[in-house]
């Protein structure tokens, strides 16, 4: 009598796991198995479905090769843009918290290049860095002509000149990220440090600062992940990673040996690492997390 009892509320348990099935089947499928052919063809050669087991041979060709090494150094180039969009979207995210004239408008025209197609906005930034571009020609036409550099042409300018780019497509999406944490903030603690005579920038640098600490982290891995694994329509639609492979990043490097080179395995490889990156990435935010949660939690 007791198991029989017991019978329907096992199948009642049962029936939440039912439930959310079809989403398990559906990431099984869409990122686990190409995720698991994709380590699998790394240690492959030849191309489907005439495809050899080679072991530890793309990893090894890949780490002898230069252009390979020139991609990584390129795509860790960009990390220290990271720091740049972050003061650039604090900057604007804590004068709009204070409620400029016009605040709204400013906050719209701010994220609105965030929402445009980076190959749009590639094309359009190709235009006006090239030597005979619009930024080029306008600075002769002022008389300072003497800036006007080969920016996309010069092997040291071509990848901060993407970089640049990139920050200025990203800034948006940190100033609303930072601005919607700015007014979660309860009115009362501002209140009741300006009734105690704290100053503007002491309010900001000891009250509104620390406040976005939690979510400066999560837009500083979300745009170091974005530079390792988001940035090839920039890098293909401006140079193509040229001049030469100067400006090649992981992306690109596995897009060519895939769909050029026709070398699966070589890019199934680089495409492992990417992923062992980015993952590295992921684990040290969480880690971040769990210990900020575990010095709020102690401190109460």
């Amino acid at each position: 009598m007791i198991s029989c009892r017991r019978s329907p509320r096992r199948l009642r348990g049962l029936q939440w796991y039912l439930y959310v099935l079809p989403l398990i089947v559906l990431i099984l499928a869409v990122f686990c198995y190409p995720l698991v052919q994709v380590i699998r063809l790394s240690f492959m050669a030849g191309s489907p479905p005439h495809l050899m087991y080679v072991g530890l041979s793309n990893y090894k060709s890949v780490f002898s090769d230069q252009v390979f090494w020139t991609s990584v150094g390129n795509n860790f180039t960009l990390f220290l843009a990271v720091p740049v969009m972050i003061v650039l979207s604090l900057i604007p995210a804590i004068l709009l918290f204070e409620g400029v004239f016009g605040w709204k408008f400013y906050r719209f025209t701010a994220f609105l290049p965030y929402v445009m197609s980076a190959t749009v906005v590639g094309i359009t930034f190709s235009f006006l860095y090239q030597y005979n571009g619009v930024l080029n020609k306008l600075l002769r036409s002022v008389g300072l002509g003497f800036l006007g550099l080969d920016w996309l042409g010069n092997t040291h300018l071509v990848v901060p000149s993407i970089a640049s780019v990139i920050v200025w497509q990203q800034v948006g999406f940190g100033i609303i990220i930072f601005l919607a944490q700015l007014m979660s903030i309860p009115l009362e603690v501002l209140e009741a440090a300006e009734l105690d005579g704290v100053g503007w920038w002491r309010k900001q640098w000891s009250i509104v600062v620390p406040q976005l600490r939690g979510i400066v982290e999560f837009f500083a891995i979300t745009e170091l992940i974005n530079m390792l694994s988001w940035v090839f329509n920039y890098v293909f639609v401006i140079t193509a990673g040229g001049p030469g492979n100067s400006s090649s990043v992981m992306e690109l490097y596995i897009w060519r040996n895939a769909f050029y080179f026709r070398s699966f395995g070589m890019a199934s490889a680089v495409a492992t690492i990417l992923l062992l990156f980015t993952g590295l990435l992921i684990f040290v935010y969480f880690r971040m997390q769990k210990r900020r949660t575990e010095a709020m939690a102690g401190s109460n």
